[in-house]
């Protein structure tokens, strides 16, 4: 198995939204793309899989340093023999890869979040500098698309956040801003007995209107001329805002289940929106 093929088998496995966006792009960009998904899955998968704290936490340095080998060209992973070839054509800086080994670490060391601006910094590390990284593949004339990369990455990671709430509270994370369950008197007892009460639901309606509002933001910052080019993020973006939508039309029952989209129903939307966009 080539490189190339173990990351696209990583990401085809996953079912992931953004499995779909990839497959309009041309070989080039689809390849450099799908390595950065691939690496992105395997520091993620360190933390969701190793029970084992210390265990986590010396594969993530294991990954630093082969971030580092990579650089120096001397990969030995797979995913960063296959983003070898991607350093050749796109501009992708070796402290944003480590940064987002530095958000996955970020759940070895903090489950909860004060507010709001807390969460930040996580997101940040964890979805906007995928973004930016992302947007370097696709391609850009203005710098304004950069922004909008850094806001639609958030968006995805608030989307993560409200659909997995319930998978995360079982792994003993609670990503939902601590002054946000105060206000609308939702417990971490609420979240882990999966009590989908009223309280709940407005405070996901909040939820869901702030990530809604965020793809909105991002939206308004894409400059016309790379609108083409980033057609790849808006594809997930209507993925993801559909999943939203169901999230809603379920009443936000998301404590119990992992509401997604059947594969066909990515599959169209992907096609639609790369075809009209």
């Amino acid at each position: 198995m080539t490189p190339d093929q173990y990351c696209q088998e990583r990401a085809a496995g996953s079912g992931s939204s953004f499995y779909y966006s990839f497959l309009f792009l041309e070989p080039r960009r689809r390849q450099a793309i799908t390595a950065l998904y691939a690496f992105c899955r395997e520091v993620d998968d360190v933390v969701d899989e190793c029970p084992d704290t210390e265990l986590a936490r010396t594969k993530l340095a294991w990954w630093r340093g082969e971030v580092k080998a990579l650089f120096e060209g001397r990969p030995s992973h797979p995913v960063t023999q296959a983003l070898t070839t991607t350093l050749k054509s796109f501009y992708l800086p070796q402290e944003q890869l480590l940064e987002i080994i530095d958000g996955m670490e970020m759940d070895l060391e903090q489950v909860r979040y004060a507010d709001f601006k807390a969460l930040n910094l996580y997101c940040y590390r964890v979805a906007s500098v995928v973004g930016l990284l992302a947007a370097e593949i696709f391609g850009y004339r203005e710098r304004q698309t950069l922004k909008y990369a850094h806001d639609l990455g958030l968006a995805f990671q608030l989307t993560n956040i409200i659909r997995d709430v319930g998978e995360d509270a079982r792994r003993g994370r609670i990503y939902l801003p601590q002054d946000e369950l105060a206000r609308f008197g939702v417990t971490e007892a609420d979240l882990l007995h999966a009590n989908h009460s009223d309280n709940f639901r407005r405070l996901m309606a909040f939820q869901v209107e702030r990530a809604q509002a965020t793809y909105q933001q991002a939206f308004a910052q894409l400059p016309a001329a790379d609108r083409k080019a980033q057609r790849a993020g808006l594809v997930m973006a209507a993925i993801y805002r559909a999943t939203l939508n169901e999230i809603v039309r379920d009443s936000y029952r998301v404590l119990d289940q992992r509401i997604s989209l059947p594969p066909l129903r990515k599959l169209w939307l992907a096609g639609k929106t790369w075809f009209l966009a």
